[in-house]
């Protein structure tokens, strides 16, 4: 295989394997690949080829990790994470697994791996080619499979094994009412019971080390998961409330700040195809888009897809366990884990009936296993859209949703014809007498019986008042049967999706660029919420207030609740909020549980250690989107102006330091910040990392609870939002935009690798092109794919 370059000309050649011929490849301004293929079978192969030429290190170590194959090129310390990884791999027949999704998925995801199989090769032959990260880290990239593509689950997002230990863990610490002030399930009256025969004491602290070890990428800041982060908005408006008379659908997932990206756009063009949107880089096709006939976007529906098995195991043999009255061994399996520098080491794997054993717990005669639905045929997160990418009407893609297994996703669609709608797909498990909100014991009184018919499930089409959206709150209706028909209890908190639908509902006309302000819109529900309560906290004796009070007053009772980058009473909102205001409020409700109870309402250091501990465990990490109700009906029910001052003090006397004494130099943006990191910095031993392996920082506005979400840690760095954003014109496709930050290019080489950071970070968009003129008209750049010897 050769690669031909036109010097100074934008055109570039590739002669490519496996084609039957040429493909042609428009690469717009923006860094979005248009691909023109004679048939489906080339056009696959070489959207696999070019995601590699965009993104192939990013590609390999997606692959590496969720094989379990890191160790091989990063040595020793990263075996345990290769062990964890290869716990949760699709085990079963491959036949099943490939029937599991539309007709010719397992021929069109080959083709995509032989695509980038041809450019591994290139890069193989010729180290110059390579991505940089190959030479920095000395190793090579791999070849792959196509069963890689559909074992590898998890990297997907997956509910809801950490709601259930952590409720387990409070629970057992501390009881119920502590419990009520961590989470709050939806609905509201649901009780929490725990099972006949489950020990909360069995359960140790870190039963979800190995599980997190395999669904966190070991370069995430700090390894740690961050439960409730990664969400989505979208919706669809109907002609009768837009500008004009054509349907908008809009979508805007929120996952990790990434460098590069998470997803990458594309757009897919054969006889029988003509998709345009974005999907993972690691997979065939696109999942959020539109093909001409249909535009459909996505949300995760928090299905509870997962159980912790809690097992009494035989004294005699810890690999036995109890079921159904009698001993049942577990099944091993042994497997060698290459070890760049050393020898291989041979681990161990341990299943039950239920799933892969994540912990052993010898001491107590206990084990624990996970079972989830996504280990199943079927469940390799987002591979069903290849199927219905090619929907050509609302009826085609509700009938491809019927095979999608994983993640659960609020799907909404829309059609030129002013069809509007949304159907939530995923496999639900059936539990019958057991809710999923604890773990349970796996002594065979906790089974799945089956899954839910996607029937039993609500849907709507042609909503009467011209829209649908959803933000993955608790969006099931009045009277769905909750206790029969399971979805969870542990849904998202519906901040986000109310102030969409305050947006939606108040006005006709809508626009393209008007869906994209309220994709970054930055208003704070719970800020407007907080700032009601503000006129108590001045006074009515005449006592005059300390000066950090009277200034934070001045600043926060008359703002408009916006958290933009240039607002000073923003910064000190946020800071007040979640460091001073809410962690005061749930103090006092636990002082005010122990008062009540009399339990160690004793003097003593015992006391104080407990709550402390009590509070450690219900506040929220700071970069998760935490649920506002709890604080906001806590400060509803006693709204003490002393708590107010004393937070408002302590939060303005914060800022001051960070920011400096005058307020008038304050912004939000000074201190909520972007700057994504690429993942080599993490895997250099120590080494310096490159220039290109961080990017900004620049100034961000909004925050977890607005619907231009931008979470963010302790250092106010954001660490997740949409970096990618999508707003489709309906029937006038080239009329859509997009965002994809910070490009398009993982190649820090490629104009495309940096060159939408500033523009996302400013909440802008660019043309979704998707006319072959209009793309024609826009196209920076031309790579031709050729078969081996073809002139074309």
């Amino acid at each position: 295989m050769s690669r031909m370059e036109n010097p100074g000309a934008t055109t570039t050649e590739y002669s490519v394997p496996g084609l039957a011929e040429p493909v042609e490849i428009l690469i717009d301004a923006w860094g979005v690949p248009h691909l023109y293929a004679a048939s489906q079978d080339d056009l696959f192969l070489a959207q696999g080829f070019n995601a590699a030429r965009d993104r192939l290190f990013q590609l390999d170590l997606w692959r590496r990790r969720g094989l379990g194959l890191l160790a091989e090129v990063l040595g020793e310390a990263y075996v345990e994470h290769d062990r964890a990884a290869r716990l949760f791999l699709y085990r079963g027949d491959m036949a099943e697994e490939w029937r599991a999704y539309g007709d010719d998925t397992e021929r069109i995801t080959t083709a995509f791996v032989n695509g980038v199989n041809a450019y591994v090769a290139l890069c193989r032959d010729d180290p110059s080619q390579s991505p940089p990260e190959f030479g920095l880290l000395a190793y090579e990239p791999a070849y792959w499979e196509p069963s890689d593509v559909a074992r590898i689950r998890s990297h997907g997002l997956h509910y809801n094994l950490h709601d259930e230990v952590a409720r387990a863990l409070t629970l057992r610490d501390h009881g119920p009412e502590v419990e009520e002030l961590r989470r709050r399930r939806d609905p509201a009256t649901h009780q929490v019971r725990v099972p006949d025969g489950l020990d909360l004491t069995a359960i140790p602290d870190d039963v979800l080390h190995v599980y997190t070890l395999a669904t966190t990428p070991p370069w995430a800041a700090g390894g740690a998961p961050r439960q409730g982060l990664d969400g989505s908005n979208n919706w669809a408006i109907a002609p009768s409330r837009t500008a004009t008379g054509r349907p908008l659908l809009a979508n805007d997932p929120h996952r990790t700040i990434t460098l590069p990206a998470l997803r990458y756009l594309a757009h897919l063009s054969a006889p029988g195809i003509d998709v345009i949107g974005a999907g993972e880089p690691a997979l065939p096709g696109i999942s959020i888009g539109h093909n001409g006939h249909l535009a459909f976007g996505l949300t995760i529906f928090p299905i509870d897809q997962e159980d912790l098995y809690v097992y009494r195991t035989d004294p005699a043999d810890p690999h036995a366990y109890r079921y159904q009255g009698r001993w049942e061994p577990m099944t091993p399996v042994t497997e060698e884990i290459p070890v760049r520098g050393g020898d291989p080491v041979t681990v161990e794997l341990w299943f039950t009936r239920h799933g892969p054993v994540i912990r052993e717990h010898p001491e107590r005669e206990a084990a624990f296993a996970v079972r989830a639905a996504w280990l199943g045929p079927g469940m390799a997160p987002y591979l069903g859209s290849v199927d219905y990418m090619r929907a050509r009407d609302p009826d085609a893609f509700l009938a491809a949703l019927r095979r999608w297994g994983a993640p659960g996703e609020n799907q909404v669609y829309a059609a030129p014809d002013g069809t509007i709608g949304w159907r939530p797909a995923g496999r639900v498990p059936v539990r019958r007498g057991w809710d999923g909100t604890l773990p349970v014991p796996g002594d065979g009184r906790y089974e799945w019986d089956g899954f839910l018919d996607i029937d039993e499930l609500p849907s709507v089409r042609d909503p009467e008042r011209g829209w649908f959206a959803t933000a993955n709150e608790m969006n099931l209706p009045p009277g769905h049967p909750h206790d029969n028909a399971t979805v969870t209890y542990d849904w998202y908190a519906p901040t986000r999706r109310e102030r969409i639908g305050e947006e939606l509902a108040a006005r006709s006309g809508w626009t393209v660029e008007d869906c994209v302000r309220l994709q970054t819109d930055q208003l704070s529900l719970p800020a407007r919420r907080v700032r009601e309560f503000l006129a108590g906290a001045r006074g009515t004796d005449g006592e005059p207030l300390a000066a950090p009070v009277a200034a934070a007053l001045d600043l926060l009772v008359d703002w408009d609740a916006r958290l933009t980058a240039d607002s000073a009473a923003a910064a000190l909102f946020e800071v007040w909020y979640r460091r001073h205001l809410r962690p005061a409020l749930l103090r006092r409700a636990l002082d005010k549980l122990a008062t009540t109870e009399g339990a160690d309402s004793g003097e003593g250091a015992d006391s104080e250690e407990r709550r402390a501990r009590a509070l450690a465990r219900i506040l929220p990490v700071e970069d998760v989107a935490a649920d506002p109700r709890i604080d906001l009906d806590l400060l509803a029910a006693d709204p003490d102006p002393e708590l107010l001052r004393a937070t408002l003090a302590t939060a303005f006397d914060e800022v001051a330091e960070l920011l400096g004494p005058d307020p008038a130099g304050w912004s939000w943006g000074a201190l909520h910040h972007a700057r994504p990191r690429h993942p080599v910095a993490a895997l250099l031993d120590g080494r310096p990392a490159p220039d290109w392996a961080s990017l900004g920082p620049l100034p961000r506005g909004g925050s977890a609870d607005t619907v231009g979400a931008a979470a963010y840690g302790s250092g106010f760095r954001q660490t997740t939002g949409a970096t990618f954003r999508l707003v489709v014109d309906v029937g006038s496709w080239d009329g859509s935009v997009a965002m994809n930050s910070p490009g398009q290019s993982g190649d820090p080489a490629s104009a495309h690798y940096a060159d939408l950071f500033e523009a996302w970070a400013a909440d802008a968009a660019f043309p979704l092109l998707y006319s072959r003129e209009r793309v024609a008209r826009h196209a920076a750049a031309t790579v031709t794919l050729r078969p081996p010897g073809g002139s074309g």
